[in-house]
């Protein structure tokens, strides 16, 4: 039991038996067990798969409740989540929700935006007028759901433009000479 006394570094209290019972007020105490024993540690942060509850008598490590998340803010939200898992929304999953797609090296998943169908072609315009004889631009816009605004998501393009031809004359001929 020589050796687990070794392990009652920042302990206020220590049992041979246990490890540390109670640590000073800036620590947190990991408490696990291997098989029907308990053990416990001092330790200045939680390791992997526990977050840190600070309390008035004592502060604590308390272990992620899902088994996938390597290091979560509260019991139930996970912040990141273990290999072979992606997060979304604090919780982990084998794959990601529909709706989602996972991010290139975070494995997080994001809101995936679908727009809308493509409106018709605007009229052909040149310097906000529709005749003359020279080329314009004519537009055309998609709608995102509402859902899918709110959540932030990168959306595809909304708004494309294209080269047009002017097909009229504007009254007056083409150019005025100015004098």
């Amino acid at each position: 039991s020589a050796g687990l006394l070794e392990n009652c570094t920042g302990c206020v209290l220590c049992s041979e038996d246990n490890g540390c019972i109670t640590c000073h007020h800036r620590l947190f105490l990991l408490i696990w067990r291997d098989g029907i024993r308990q053990y416990g540690m001092c330790v200045h942060t939680c390791p992997p798969g526990y977050f840190g509850v600070r309390g008035l008598e004592v502060n604590r490590c308390t272990k992620c409740r899902s088994p996938s998340c390597e290091s979560c803010f509260s019991r139930d939200f996970c912040m990141k989540c273990k290999d072979k898992f992606y997060l979304y929304k604090g919780q982990c999953f084998r794959q990601c929700p529909p709706g989602t797609a996972a991010q290139p090296g975070t494995r997080e998943c994001q809101e995936t935006c679908e727009p809308g169908p493509w409106s018709e072609w605007s009229a052909c315009t040149h310097e906000s007028r529709t005749c003359g004889c020279k080329w314009g631009v004519e537009t055309r816009v998609r709608e995102v759901p509402e859902a899918a605004r709110e959540e932030g998501t990168a959306c595809p393009a909304l708004l494309e433009t294209r080269r047009c031809r002017m097909k009229k004359h504007c009254p007056g001929g083409e150019h005025r000479a100015t004098g």
